[in-house]
Formats: C-alpha cells, structure tokens, sequence
C-alpha cells in the first residue's frame, strides 16, 4: 500500500534537488535527503514532478526544469543550437 506523501515531503525533495551541485541519479538524491523518506514514497514523489514538468530524466539523472534554474541556464546557454 503506497500513502500519498505530504506537501513538506515533495517541497523537501523538490528543494535537494534545486540545491544539489551537479545533477543527481535517484540513488544519490534519495540518500542525501535531509529526512529519510520510504523509496516507494520517494519513487512516487519523482513521478508527480515529472507530471507537473518540473524535472526531466537524463538517462539516470534528474535535471531540475522548475523557473529561475541558474544550472539550466547555463546549460542552455552553452548547448548549440540545432536548426
């Protein structure tokens, strides 16, 4: 039985990965949570963000898409334009 988790739950793992240096895969964000969350509440919580558009996965990493991302915008101004 998965619960629905809170809205301090999602604001929390939203924010770790806002804050985290490089882009994080699902293991590493999960184990530098500040509170220890269960995985399948955590698995749920990724698929809600992806739904609302505010992270992509990159093979195995998660690129944070939210507004005002200083990391997504530097690397949308170093990518190359394709026509």
């Amino acid at each position: 039985m998965i619960h629905e988790p809170r809205l301090d739950t999602i604001l929390m793992v939203e924010q770790t990965i806002l804050k985290s240096e490089d882009y994080p895969t699902r293991t590493s964000l999960w184990k530098s949570l500040p509170r220890k969350i269960q995985y399948q509440t955590f698995k749920h919580i990724l698929d809600y963000l992806e739904a609302s558009g505010k992270i992509v996965f990159n093979d195995t990493k998660i690129v944070y898409t939210g507004v005002n991302n200083p990391k997504l915008q530097a690397l949308i101004k170093s990518s190359v334009r394709v026509r």
